[in-house]
């Protein structure tokens, strides 16, 4: 029985060793294996680029083993001045082997070498990335297969299959330009919602309605990728005779991509989910979370065919495929582009997920999403048998939420430096409602133990390590602290959103009463500095941003560039406490030549209003208040009409209006007037 018999029949692992013990029996096989970190030039997009590769591979090689071996695996830091991580994605191991740096285990320091050693006591698909900083993005991730006992599925063959997403960009530089709150994706993509797009498809009631409750534009991805990789290649070729049913072990590796999974032979069988066995169900089309693995089964056509297995990006901005077999190729399709103007994919996927008995047509769906409501365990996995078990149940709620305009992510509107642990005691039952409030999927992943999907289908809910959130949506997960007494992590797997704050630490409490748990340090607080500013013929504005976590410490400019020597400008400088993402503070110094007006203190409000207006209400101490309110309108993907107006009850009024042109992801074209300055153009920048 695969997983151990379903983890040890799931109730028995309530029985399994205790602290300092091994289980491993004398027979157990050692499989050892050795990887090394290091930098390669890699140009999958077309372009050479620096990446990081295992072994000098990109994924790295796939780790295989058997049920009961004990695995030692070396892993070698050949970076120049970078520490380097592993994390065994979805393998039940002792906590201190769970390779999350300085939480488990300590980073591997440039030049150093870190050797993991436990049993496996389970069978199935799993994987392996570096938990380091955005490592994972760079290419630091490879497949582990752990063949059962006894064979658990008839196939002719098997192969394994890594998804993942490659951009060309510095991930640093992505996170960067994610946290500056840029278009630049969405333009590039051709998903920024506009007005012309809504009124080409007869949707700006609902452009309008989604402005006036202050709901951002929505995507479906982050980020705009210059490439889709299954196995490391844009098109893999894996061999295939034909009527064979072959095994794929398809593993999501992306950093931040959900990919639908497609086969031109017909319907995929899905027989295992997340390394666990299922009863076997057909779907058309599969929705894979980032860090989800499923074994699927396609049946080769008889007529000697080759078939094209398409993951596309849920997005649909671009696909990977692996080709079965050698005849001619029959072609996947990809699933229609999502509608982001009327969110009624979102909302779908929110009904699915509240209500599980709606879940069959969510998951058959053209765009399907996540195939829970269809997959049901083969084994019993009920945690909670009678009414007195039931009560010992801790309940918790967590809800999921983000700022996509600040990019800050996390858990009750707390990021991880904010709200790090969850205490939980060793053998409890955990039942967690996770509540998604706000408009993009999350894949959850908890670190070393597994948990039931609530699901609907009774003691057969299926048991995973990884569980989509859907926009809006809520899942209800159980699981039982049973594992080796440690800090255990849990987060979203797409990664930007993990490194934005959206992680807790799950921390038994068998650690002793002063136990603090140590998080890398990159992943608190990190201080990022960005400038916006536009240069034209009549002026310049802008601001340059040193933002830390709530805290923004603000330059602001306005300046005349006729040649009249007495041109106005104003100079600000300030700090500005964000609340959430319609209020914020601000306090600062004004420097003016503003004709009537004096260098002066100011302190405030700054708040979101309706149809995303952004105003400011300050009063400085001169007694003097000013209100400001902004606003841009994307006209078309990369045109923009924004205007501007103030009032002051020492200098009164001034306004702007104008247009821009994004010509790349760091300049625009830019022309507009202002009532102070009169008209111009020029060049808008973004750094």
């Amino acid at each position: 029985m695969p997983l151990a018999g379903q983890v040890l029949a799931w109730a028995m692992v309530l029985m399994s060793p205790a602290e300092g013990q091994t289980s491993a029996e004398p027979e157990s096989k050692v499989v050892t294996y050795d990887l090394t970190v290091s930098e390669i030039t890699w140009s999958p997009a077309g372009r050479p680029v620096k990446a990081l590769a295992l072994n000098g591979g990109i994924p790295g090689p796939t780790l295989e083993f058997q049920e009961g071996d004990l695995a030692r695996i070396t892993v070698h830091n050949g970076l120049e001045g970078e520490e380097a991580s592993i994390h065994w994605h979805g393998l039940l191991l002792p906590n201190e082997m769970d390779g999350v740096p300085y939480l488990t285990t300590p980073p591997i320091q440039p030049g150093a070498s870190h050797e993991f050693e436990f049993e496996l006591r389970q069978s199935g698909t799993y994987w392996y990335h570096s938990h380091t900083g955005l490592q994972e993005q760079r290419g630091v991730y490879g497949a582990i297969v752990i063949h059962p006992r006894e064979p658990d599925v008839q196939v002719d063959r098997e192969h394994v299959v890594v998804l993942s997403d490659w951009t060309n960009q510095h991930p640093d530089e992505v996170m960067r330009t994610l946290m500056r709150s840029s278009e630049w994706y969405s333009q590039k993509k051709g998903t920024t919602q506009s007005l012309y797009g809504a009124w080409r498809r007869g949707q700006l009631g609902q452009f309008f309605d989604r402005e006036r409750t202050r709901m951002q534009p929505m995507d479906v991805s982050d980020v705009a990728y210059d490439a889709f990789l299954a196995n490391g290649e844009v098109r893999d070729a894996l061999p295939a005779e034909p009527g064979e049913r072959v095994l794929l072990r398809i593993v999501n590796a992306g950093a931040s991509s959900y990919f639908h999974v497609t086969s031109a032979a017909g319907p995929l069988t899905i027989v295992g989910a997340d390394g666990i066995r299922v009863k076997p169900v057909q779907v058309q089309r599969l929705l894979m979370g980032m860090a989800e693995t499923y074994d699927v089964i396609v049946t080769m056509p008889d007529d000697g065919a080759a078939v094209e297995v398409r993951a596309t990006a849920q997005d649909v901005s671009g696909h990977a495929s692996v080709i079965l077999g050698s005849g001619p190729v029959r072609e996947a399709s990809d699933p229609r582009r999502p509608d982001l103007y009327s969110m009624g994919d979102t909302v779908t996927a929110g009904i699915e997920s509240v209500h599980p008995e709606r879940g069959m047509d969510a998951a058959t769906a053209d765009r399907p999403f996540a195939p829970y409501a269809l997959l049901e365990a083969v084994e019993p996995t009920t945690l909670v048998h009678t009414p007195e078990e039931e009560a010992q149940v801790r309940k918790i709620t967590m809800r999921l939420t983000g700022d996509m305009r600040r990019y800050r992510w996390g858990f009750d509107d707390k990021t991880l430096a904010e709200d790090m642990v969850v205490w939980v005691e060793k053998g409890e039952v955990l039942r967690i409602e996770l509540v998604n409030d706000t408009m993009m999927h999350h894949p959850l992943h908890l670190h070393g133990h597994f948990f039931r999907v609530l699901n609907g289908k009774g003691d057969r809910s299926p048991l995973k390590h990884t569980v989509d959130v859907p926009p809006m949506g809520k899942r209800v997960i159980e699981w039982v602290a049973n594992e080796e007494c440690g800090d255990w992590f849990f987060h979203c797997h797409l990664l930007y959103h993990m490194d934005a704050g959206m992680a807790r630490v799950f921390s038994y409490r068998g650690r002793g009463p002063r136990h603090v748990p140590q998080v890398d340090p990159k992943l608190l607080n990190p201080t990022f500095v960005f400038v916006n500013a536009s240069i034209q013929s009549h002026m310049t504005m802008g601001r340059a941003v040193v933002m830390r976590d709530r805290e923004d410490f603000l330059l602001r400019w306005d300046l005349g560039l006729d040649a009249d020597e007495h041109e106005d400008r104003e100079i600000d400088l300030a700090w500005s406490h964000y609340f959430d993402q319609n209020l914020a503070t601000i306090l600062g110094y004004r420097f003016t030549n503003v004709h009537g007006a004096a260098d002066r203190a100011f302190a405030g409000v700054r708040y979101r209003l309706p149809y995303l207006v952004q105003s400011e209400w300050t009063f400085d101490d001169r007694g003097d208040l000013r209100a400001a309110i902004e606003k841009e309108y994307m006209l078309t993907t990369r045109a923009s009409l924004f205007g501007s107006a103030e009032y002051d009850t020492n200098t009164y009024g001034e306004y702007e209006v104008g247009l821009g042109w994004t010509l790349s992801q760091r300049i625009g074209l830019i022309g507009g007037y202002h009532s102070d300055h009169g008209v111009g153009i020029g060049l808008s920048l973004s750094f």
